[in-house]
């Protein structure tokens, strides 16, 4: 019974941790990879919607993220992955995401009062 309680305690411990994920070497801050989110989205709508216009103007998806925020991919990667890994904070990070995306489509969306 003893080992039963103690084994509990300690599996506990390591499942109520902050961040499961290790801390990248080099940490974006938390703004930093909202924005890069962002355009990832931004990005990613672009490709599927209108592929023609990042071909036309040599766009490469991934290049331009890494040269914009100068960061390579295995940066970009592990920071994703360290956000993801605290659930409250990435969902907080998306939810701003959607926001900003909502407030750019109403801005883009002709004025429809007659």
């Amino acid at each position: 019974m003893k080992k039963i309680i103690y084994l509990s305690l300690v599996l506990g411990t390591f499942a109520c941790s902050d961040n499961p994920v290790k801390k990248p070497k080099i940490v974006l801050d938390e703004e930093t990879m909202e924005n890069i989110l962002f355009d990832v989205a931004i990005l990613q709508a672009a490709k599927a919607n209108s592929p023609e216009v990042l071909t036309n103007n040599n766009i490469d998806s991934k290049d331009f993220i890494y040269k914009k925020y100068k960061i390579d991919s295995a940066t970009y990667h592990q920071n994703n992955r360290y956000y993801a890994g605290n659930v409250r904070k990435h969902k907080h990070m998306h939810k701003r995401i959607l926001e900003r995306i909502e407030t750019l489509s109403k801005k883009s969306q002709p004025n429809n009062k007659k």
